[in-house]
């Protein structure tokens, strides 16, 4: 989300007369696009900021700017922190920054900071323009903002409500994007789940699915109590649906998803989990865990490790619970040192990757579709593409272009990808 949110302040500035640099200090305007989602991250940022305080001395006419959630959640305060930052504006207002620069750009004009954090009602209506950094895939917005307040969880306070774009915009968006040779887009919100505009989630789906030159649908992120019985029958039946869900469980104790405020229990979580494996064949599940959350005590914690046993899922995201201001969880009773909670941690992240790897290994010799994204990052003499489960393959470089779709062999599994040889229709099983 925060990649995307990118690509659209790249769009917008493009608009200006902007285009981006790879150096600082070749930089008219540099800009911070932040995550609050976990401690770590802010710490991060300011961390960053603090080391461009000497360039700004040195060349006071660079303009700074910090965006995204830090910057909605601190608001004046980073002038405070920083007096050297010149613009602040949350998610909701990207749109600002053309204003910003266009004003700073007329001749004469005196510095003064600008603020802008305040809700903006005509968020889903306005589409900006975007400055794609990937023509073979792209992300597509479909909503904004949440309404859950999971008692971890900052986004709301930070994103604002929910938001849900009107469903003739984003299909006019998609179609736009196929016609440029865009093959598959992943949907883009908080909770795609609880997406209401003109029509429902699986609704938008069956529209996308029909759009012409598309080869393939993503969504992220799916929460659990909202995932219904049609979105279900919508994966199983639209054939440019991926079979990937990211489904977060959090924990596997009921109890600590009830001081989460999730809204369900870990018997409805398998329930729909279950529902899901059997209409879906071959269904890749991926989830996040929370290790440590406050009143969470060793049994809780087991229950967590029997789940991911029980549920097998393909990868997980697990983090240490993250005090986060505003929120509920960071002044409940029983907060667990950082010992205890690194050490639930490791335990977690030490089943997943023996179940992942398993997992992985299971596939050798089996038959996939990937995507080619193009060199594989970590080996030049090797093409990286995805399977319709969101698995990454990496291929020997052969006769092929970015944006292919090729069948391939399974060759070997390992922790965090498969090694694959392309076949040819004829060779496939």
């Amino acid at each position: 989300m925060n990649f995307h949110d990118s690509e659209k302040i790249l769009g917008v500035l493009e608009k200006e007369g902007y285009f981006q640099v790879n150096n600082p200090k070749k930089a008219d305007l540099i800009i911070f696009n932040t995550c609050s989602i976990r401690q770590k991250a802010e710490h991060k940022f300011y961390s960053e900021l603090g080391r461009i305080k000497d360039y700004k001395k040195r060349k006071p006419k660079v303009k700074i700017a910090v965006g995204g959630c830090i910057a909605q959640q601190e608001g004046k305060n980073i002038f405070l922190k920083a007096p050297y930052v010149d613009f602040v504006f949350g998610p909701q207002n990207i749109h600002m920054l053309e204003s910003f620069v266009s004003d700073r750009n007329r001749p004469g004009h005196k510095r003064t900071l600008c603020l802008a954090t305040n809700d903006n009602p005509d968020l889903a209506k306005t589409d900006l323009p975007v400055k794609r950094i990937d023509g073979v895939k792209a992300w597509v917005t479909i909503m904004y903002g949440c309404n859950n307040f999971c008692s971890y969880c900052v986004v709301p306070y930070a994103r604002g409500r929910e938001r849900s774009r009107p469903s003739d915009n984003i299909v006019s968006e998609i179609k736009e994007l196929s016609d440029n040779e865009c093959k598959e887009v992943t949907l883009l919100g908080q909770n795609v789940n609880s997406y209401r505009s003109d029509t429902d989630f699986p609704g938008l789906l069956k529209k996308l699915d029909r759009i012409g030159g598309l080869e393939r649908i993503r969504f992220v992120t799916s929460h659990p109590k909202d995932l219904s019985d049609e979105l279900i029958s919508a994966m199983a039946e639209l054939p440019k649906v991926c079979e990937h869900i990211h489904l977060p469980l959090q924990s596997g104790s009921s109890k600590v998803l009830r001081l989460m405020n999730r809204g369900y229990t870990y018997e409805e979580y398998i329930k729909k989990f279950f529902t899901l494996r059997e209409q879906i064949p071959g269904l890749s599940v991926t989830s996040d865990i929370i290790a440590g959350f406050p009143g969470e005590t060793e049994d809780d914690h087991l229950q967590t490790l029997k789940a991911l046993k029980e549920l097998e899922f393909d990868g997980i995201f697990a983090f240490k619970f993250s005090q986060r201001p505003l929120t509920k969880a960071a002044t409940l009773e029983g907060q667990l040192p950082e010992k205890v909670k690194s050490e639930r941690l490791f335990q977690i992240l030490e089943i997943q990757d023996e179940i992942t790897g398993r997992k992985n290994r299971s596939l050798e010799g089996t038959i996939h579709e990937i995507l080619v994204e193009g060199e594989s990052e970590t080996d030049k003499e090797k093409l990286t593409g995805r399977t319709r489960t969101n698995k990454i393959v990496n291929i020997p470089k052969m006769n092929t272009a970015k944006g292919d779709l090729l069948f391939v062999n399974i060759t070997k599994g390992r922790k965090h990808s498969l090694e694959g040889e392309a076949v040819t229709k004829d060779s496939k099983t």
